[in-house]
């Protein structure tokens, strides 16, 4: 095992008297070109150029000696250090920080941080740092090759955003460039990168002066998965309060998801999926609805991407969804949905035939299917007298190969 591995994070500024003096006693160095290229790294020492980090802990772990690892920017936040502390390897570090890249591309763009989301994007996760960029008015993209500037630009197909690209921040070479998403993929971009994301209305929850948590407030806004109907308007069939909380409570829409909201309505749960940080695509072949969709997307500050035309048709458009309410369309639409593989689907019928019509239908396409009949019973608690009843059939889907 190396005897000591000390992790020093650059910036392009000169290095620390730290750095420098863990480098000079270095027999083994590991980092990308422009580090190994550093002219005090030792000539006699070992270079390692990373690629797998996996692969680089491995070949450290099993290192005689003093061992240096670069990385650029604060290697603690999203970076090495994470690998090499892995149980497998066994490695101590100590760690010499550097400016973040996220917190140089907002001091390039001269912007505030606290308010923004920070996510990963490679090949894996790119159709979830998208979603994120949906779903939330700044967000700071690491990105990776085959993940960056262009692909979110082509992936935010139909959602505006302006990107801020800062491209190898630190060096001599560095650039910051401001673009339309919708142009980002007309050029070619160097790494590394890092993207600010930004645009949409400013959100409950976002860090104002005095804030208290990083990011978005979860917790912000008005207490409950569901808010009163009178909040929306007049609710449309399937839309009761207490449904849309079982179907939310199914659904389980998170930061990092797409959600289709397919017959949309009152704009009530696209609204309520959004808040809980899921991007949402509301669909309805209404045009008021579309209207009061966004009229209940201003109020939260949220900001589904809506789209009028009619299922299934207008399905073929859309990206993939993680996770679906299908509100209107009935057993047609539900399984044009399940063609689309999400990882959960729910839905409501009003009679036992055309829950079992749904249900056989999910069921030949492989989810797990459960049904329950819901009866909700308003009270006028001053006369404790019933003022209004629904009764609906709660249908929901689950795909045993992609459910978490």
């Amino acid at each position: 095992m190396a005897d000591r591995v000390t992790v020093i994070g650059w910036d392009g500024s000169p290095l620390t008297a730290a750095a420098r003096a863990a480098l000079g006693a270095a027999t083994l160095v590991a980092g990308a070109a422009h580090h190994l290229a550093l002219p005090e790294v030792p000539p006699a020492a070992e270079r390692i150029r990373l690629g797998s980090l996996g692969l680089a802990a491995r070949r450290i772990a099993a290192h005689r000696g003093t061992a240096v690892v670069f990385a650029d920017g604060d290697p603690g936040f999203f970076g090495v250090v994470r690998t090499l502390r892995a149980p497998e390897f066994g490695l101590e570090v100590e760690v010499v920080p550097a400016v973040s890249s996220v917190a140089a591309a907002f001091a390039r763009a001269g912007m505030p941080w606290d308010d923004a989301q920070v996510v990963v994007a490679h090949r894996r996760t790119l159709r979830r740092a998208v979603n994120v960029c949906r779903a939330h008015t700044k967000v700071a993209v690491l990105t990776s090759p085959g993940a960056g500037p262009a692909e979110l630009g082509l992936l935010l197909d139909g959602v505006h955003r302006t990107f801020v690209i800062c491209e190898e921040l630190g060096t001599e070479r560095e650039q910051v460039s401001v673009v339309t998403s919708d142009k980002a993929a007309d050029h070619t971009w160097r790494d590394p990168n890092v993207v600010i994301v930004i645009g949409g209305p400013v959100q409950p929850g976002a860090p104002t002066e005095g804030g208290w948590l990083a990011g978005r407030d979860p917790g912000a806004g008005p207490r409950g998965w569901t808010q009163p109907g009178e909040t929306y308007g007049p609710l449309g069939e399937g839309e009761t309060d207490l449904l849309r909380a079982a179907q939310l409570a199914r659904l389980g829409p998170r930061v990092g998801d797409l959600v289709w909201d397919i017959g949309c309505g009152s704009g009530a749960f696209a609204a309520e999926a959004a808040r809980a940080g899921a991007a949402v695509i509301a669909v309805d072949r209404d045009v008021a609805a579309c209207g009061r969709t966004e009229i209940a997307a201003r109020r939260f500050g949220v900001q589904p991407q809506i789209v009028h035309g009619t299922a299934p048709h207008i399905l073929e458009r859309l990206p993939e969804p993680d996770v679906v309410r299908v509100g209107g369309g009935g057993a047609a639409v539900v399984s044009a949905v399940a063609d689309r593989r999400p990882q959960r689907i729910v839905t409501h019928a009003a009679t036992r035939d055309a829950a079992e019509l749904v249900g056989r239908d999910l069921t030949e396409h492989g989810y797990q299917v459960e049904c329950a009949l819901l009866q909700s019973v308003e009270l006028d608690t001053r006369a404790w007298t019933e003022t209004e009843r629904s009764v609906a059939f709660l249908l929901s889907g689950v795909l045993p190969d992609r459910a978490p």
